[in-house]
């Protein structure tokens, strides 16, 4: 008799589970925030130094001018980050509309522009001229650059974990 009323107020635990899943859900939500906000605090303090740094250098970069050609590819390679965003959003809102296809290419499309993204970070860190230990330019560039790539590298991670979770669930 024992087990079977605590496999009853087992199974009576279970049936709660609904309302269990709107707390789990604002616990995820509070958790996203938090993160989101210690990055917001990460790199915030990461630019306020290299600010400081810059505006109290009599020039800057101290080793000299970046040239022409640099600064393209760093536009360019803003642009194709700034496309990711906007294939993310367009994936979020395909899915909000039931188009399971139409979510798989925007993540499809997203983890391409950030792969791509992440190849120029990598030619631009070999091609630069200057290293982590060539002055504070040289420590302030990598810290920030360098943390930037791992963001988008661990984006990268969780959309292609995600989205080969969802294709082998359907």
């Amino acid at each position: 008799m024992a087990v079977h009323e605590g496999a009853t107020a087992h199974a009576g635990a279970h049936a709660a589970r609904p309302a269990d899943a709107a707390a789990e859900r604002a616990t995820l939500l509070l958790g996203v925030r938090l993160f989101i906000l210690s990055e917001v605090m990460l790199f915030g303090a990461f630019f306020t130094a290299y600010f400081v740094l810059r505006f109290q250098a009599p020039r800057w970069p101290p080793q000299g001018d970046l040239e022409r050609p640099e600064l393209l590819l760093v536009g360019v390679n803003t642009l194709i980050l700034l496309a990711s965003s906007v294939t993310m959003q367009w994936a979020t809102r395909r899915i909000a509309r039931g188009d399971a296809a139409g979510l798989r290419r925007g993540l499809a499309a997203t983890l391409l522009l950030g792969a791509v993204f992440l190849v120029v970070q990598g030619y631009e860190f070999a091609t630069n001229g200057f290293g982590f230990a060539d002055g504070i330019f040289g420590s302030t560039f990598y810290t920030l650059t360098g943390f930037h790539g791992a963001h988008v590298l661990a984006g990268l991670l969780l959309i292609g974990a995600r989205a080969r979770e969802r294709v082998s669930v359907r």
